[in-house]
């Protein structure tokens, strides 16, 4: 049976060996086997496979394999002590004889055949300096969780080593060090779809709640920095709206809720707690005691909720899970991923899962699921990188010149959405009127600019970015809609904007634009 990405445990027969693979993971392994054996011993490939697919599964596969094959050494690099630990037990499982390589190990017993020895990158180097461990003696070298950069340091010290990569998100996380450099070719694995169609990964429901992000501001890793963040996601405002979300879409559910500062995940918890909810928080600098009676307490709870920061993303696997919120704004692919996959695992009572977006990352990277063409981004990364960033500095509002210039003839086109609402409130008006008036606006600006019908229409297609604006800010002038009821909103208004410039343009000599109604 397969075993999913960061568990601990496999499925083994009464032999005491493992199950065998998945088809698509057998595929896998033959087509890595395949290219290892028509290649020099300085090969490097990058295999992806998406989070719950079965990594740990299969690159433990790849080193038994390579081991009966080749007799030779074989190296596992990750990059914390949880996934050392895990792969360890997965490759015991396996009945391949191994060895973790940690703070402790001060020498290593001699032995008469190939073996695997696990460790992460510091400690490793540490002992190939002191001479403990011979790196011209290992045939291949495995790095778990490839996509960081912690691990280049290291790869020149394997002189006789091919090297096989494994992530979810072959996207480098340093955009100076792409990872086009480090490995010669990518081997793609089954999509997210796929899994969710055959039964592997649990299929998602989407819930997005459109939050401006205009005071987010970015630091020198390219992502938005934890002090803007937390002033954001603290305020009184995001936490009654985080509660209104968990209210509506995973009340009573296990719920994993992932933050990007300390300060904002522990006002969550004193939140959450003051409402009456079962939530703790962890953080990393949470002792490994603690963390640990932490985990046991989240996996015994029914509706527990845990509130964290950077440390459940990789090495934690709770199947349990039945929704994850995002409240947090991210420009990583790899986090977004990792975060999202910590919900995706299927049990037999469990087919769905909830992702609840408090922070726009569906609209930079897409749904989950959707497809992505991994292919792509491994040759071409820079051009992805700058198509997140143009999505991220998007997200400001600003009316261009190029739009201006598409409606000479209208003087304001303009429209200021939140104190037309607020009026109508005033007035004892219902607040969609400021919907129909904003359509009829932008119905006059088209027919004020266009000598034709087609025409007019076109400029209604012109018009789409700030028509997503006006219902940004209509949206938060209702207080807890979610993005769907948004998407909605969205469409029947340029629906609306269509219907109504065609007719009255058809009636055009009979009927004066400023008589327009809706």
């Amino acid at each position: 049976m397969l075993m999913n990405d960061d568990q601990n445990t496999v499925e083994v027969n009464s032999n005491n060996k493992a199950a065998d693979l998945y088809p698509y993971q057998q595929r896998d392994l033959d087509k890595l086997f395949d290219r290892i054996q028509h290649r020099d011993k300085q090969v490097r490939l990058l295999y992806q496979l998406p989070t719950g697919g079965g990594k740990t599964r299969v690159f433990a596969e790849i080193a038994k394999r390579f081991i009966a094959d080749y007799q030779q050494n074989v190296v596992v690099l990750t990059h914390r002590i949880e996934l050392c630990n895990q792969t360890s037990n997965v490759l015991k499982k396996l009945g391949v004889n191994n060895k973790t390589i940690n703070s402790t190990v001060k020498r290593l017993p001699k032995v008469t055949a190939a073996t695997c020895y696990v460790a992460m990158v510091e400690t490793l180097r540490n002992r190939i300096k002191d001479g403990i461990v011979n790196p011209a003696t290992v045939g291949l070298v495995i790095i778990d969780e490839a996509h960081h950069n912690s691990f280049q340091k290291l790869l020149g010290k394997f002189t006789n080593a091919m090297v096989i990569g494994v992530t979810a998100t072959p996207f480098s996380s340093n955009a100076d060090m792409p990872m086009y450099k480090t490995y010669q070719e990518l081997i793609v694995g089954e999509t997210i779809n796929d899994l969710i169609s055959g039964g592997f990964l649990a299929k998602p429901s989407n819930w997005r709640y459109d939050v401006e992000l205009n005071s987010l501001a970015t630091g020198i890793n390219g992502d938005f920095t934890i002090s803007t963040s937390d002033a954001l996601y603290s305020s009184p405002a995001m936490l009654e709206l985080l509660l209104h979300a968990y209210e509506s879409h995973s009340k009573n559910k296990k719920t994993l809720i992932f933050n990007n500062g300390i300060f904002t995940s522990r006002n969550v918890c004193k939140y959450f707690e003051d409402a009456g909810y079962a939530i703790k928080h962890l953080d990393n600098h949470t002792s490994f005691t603690e963390r640990a009676e932490i985990l046991q307490w989240f996996k015994k709870t029914k509706n527990a909720i845990l509130t964290s920061v950077s440390i459940l993303t990789t090495g934690f696997d709770e199947p349990t899970v039945q929704t994850v919120i995002l409240n947090r704004a991210t420009t990583s692919i790899t986090l977004y991923h990792q975060m999202i996959g910590r919900g995706a695992r299927r049990l037999p009572n469990k087919k769905t899962f909830s992702i609840i977006d408090m922070g726009n990352n569906t609209d930079r990277f897409g749904e989950w699921q959707a497809p992505l063409d991994w292919q792509l981004i491994f040759e071409r990364p820079e051009a992805f990188a700058e198509s997140l960033h143009t999505q991220t500095a998007g997200e400001a509002h600003g009316i261009s010149p190029d739009l201006r210039a598409k409606f000479p003839n209208t003087l304001q086109l303009s429209f200021d959405i939140q104190q037309a609402y607020q009026q109508a409130i005033d007035d004892n008006q219902k607040g969609s009127t400021v919907i129909r008036e904003s359509v009829r606006q932008h119905a006059i600006m088209c027919m004020e600019n266009s000598n034709s019908v087609s025409e007019a229409l076109a400029l209604t297609d012109d018009l789409e970015k700030e028509i997503d604006w006006r219902i940004k800010q209509y949206a938060k002038c209702l207080g807890k809609v979610t993005k769907n009821y948004t998407d909605w909103l969205k469409q029947d208004y340029k629906n609306k904007l269509k219907t109504m410039v065609t007719k009255v343009m058809q009636k055009r000599n009979t009927v004066e634009p400023t008589a327009l109604s809706a």
